[in-house]
């Protein structure tokens, strides 16, 4: 359990929880849609942009240098928090374009009509729609893995989804909406027995478990940093050394080849060949800024305070019988749920009035939500600053909320 000490200085760490909203002191509970950024990182981008910047990769002058050693060493940031090496990570606009770059650069090359996809119906649109793009453009097939009756993945039915046309998993690391963990180990056994690629997408995974990209057996891994306390604009999409070789660029540019002529070009090797154009260089340097405030704290007692704070929101709904919640037993970081008589836009209306920011709505996750019969949902969700007395203070405004749309049935 992480000490109060500890707690008090983080929030102390970000100037926006200071802020009063409506009159009340601001509780933040939507974290899993972007979270919130220390001064750290506030500070490392103002600096940097006073007395740094500079394009980089280019220029042989003092700025071009301090530039691009502080973009190289944000890479290198990446890497060491990831369990990997510089040369396999990527940076993209986000996690959304890493699995449109392997969708379009990796599998799209080589698909034919009637091949398969496996995706499943937890999936955030970011790992459907670049799919349904094959499926448009190339015929290929897609295939819902479904979820077991606790809302997380059902994973024994994976085997008797693959056939010879399938050429990719592509999977939730962890859910958005119910907070589930994927089983990864059970996921690459099953599909590497069948010679088929893995792809996880790993937009809330990365924030709330500990990752060794190059011992988990994954082939395609993608996450963002303004979920990590780092800045809008950048992402990293990791792959094992001979997949990001064998991806065919899905834009073209500067700083991405090799030599250009009117007859002919060839690329930079990887990863350089996927990073076309000027990159986002000054949220590269707040990314790396983010991840060595992550790494100043122990991850166990980052991922031991938000489990408690999972596990005491659970605790906490249960005595709610007008409350459905489509939270993951065990899981962490997000908690959905329904209200009775209560839309989610309402509800979410109604605790922003007292400070408190929710999602509300179908979190990017529409066949998840047809699934559940539901149109749209409310979540909370953590960050390593929440409190348990914020936790409180959110039931008690769901207790007031309920009270008052009582009166209108």
């Amino acid at each position: 359990m992480m000490n109060s000490d500890t707690l008090t200085q983080i929030r102390n760490d970000f100037p926006i929880l200071s802020r009063d909203i409506h009159g009340k002191q601001l509780i933040y509970l939507d974290s899993a849609a972007s979270s919130q950024k220390p001064q750290k990182v506030i500070d490392a981008m103002a600096n940097f942009m006073s007395t740094s910047y500079a394009n980089v990769h280019r220029g042989v002058h003092q700025l071009a240098s301090e530039s691009t050693d502080a973009y190289e060493h944000s890479r290198r940031m990446v890497a060491d928090f990831a369990g990997t090496k510089p040369e396999q990570i990527v940076f993209t606009m986000g996690a959304t374009d890493a699995i449109n770059m392997v969708a379009a650069g990796f599998v799209g090359p080589h698909i034919e009509p009637g091949d398969e996809i496996i995706i499943s119906i937890l999936e955030h649109h970011a790992n459907i729609v670049p799919w349904h793009f094959l499926r448009e453009r190339h015929g290929a097939v897609l295939k819902f893995l479904p979820m077991d009756d606790v809302f997380g993945l059902d994973l024994d039915q994976l085997s008797g989804l693959i056939t010879p046309r399938t050429k990719m998993i592509a999977l939730t690391h962890q859910s958005n909406v119910t907070g589930a963990v994927t089983d990864i180990s059970k996921v690459v056994d099953i599909a590497h027995a069948a010679g088929i690629p893995v792809l996880l997408d790993g937009c809330q995974g990365a924030v709330h478990q500990q990752l060794s990209l190059d011992a988990s057996g994954v082939d395609f891994y993608a996450f963002t940093a303004h979920k990590l306390y780092g800045p809008t604009g950048i992402g990293v999409l990791w792959a094992k050394k001979e997949h990001l070789e064998a991806m065919q660029p899905v834009r073209g540019g500067g700083e991405m080849i090799d030599v250009v002529t009117k007859d002919q070009v060839t690329y930079a090797p990887s990863p350089g060949h996927l990073e076309a154009g000027t990159p986002a260089i000054i949220e590269a340097v707040g990314f790396g800024a983010a991840l060595e405030y992550l790494q100043g704290h122990s991850f166990d007692e980052l991922q031991a305070h938000e489990m408690a704070l999972a596990e005491h929101m659970r605790d906490q709904a249960r005595s709610r019988n007008w409350l459905t919640s489509f939270a993951h037993p065990s899981g962490s970081g997000c908690f959905s749920f329904s209200v009775d008589g209560v839309h989610p836009h309402d509800l979410s209306t109604f605790l922003d009035q007292q400070g408190i920011a929710i999602r509300a709505g179908h979190h990017c996750a529409q066949p998840l939500m047809h699934e559940l019969g539901q149109t749209a949902t409310a979540r909370a969700s953590f960050g390593i600053y929440n409190t348990h007395a914020e936790v409180d203070a959110f039931f008690d405004g769901l207790d007031q909320a309920y009270g008052f749309f009582s009166r209108f049935r």
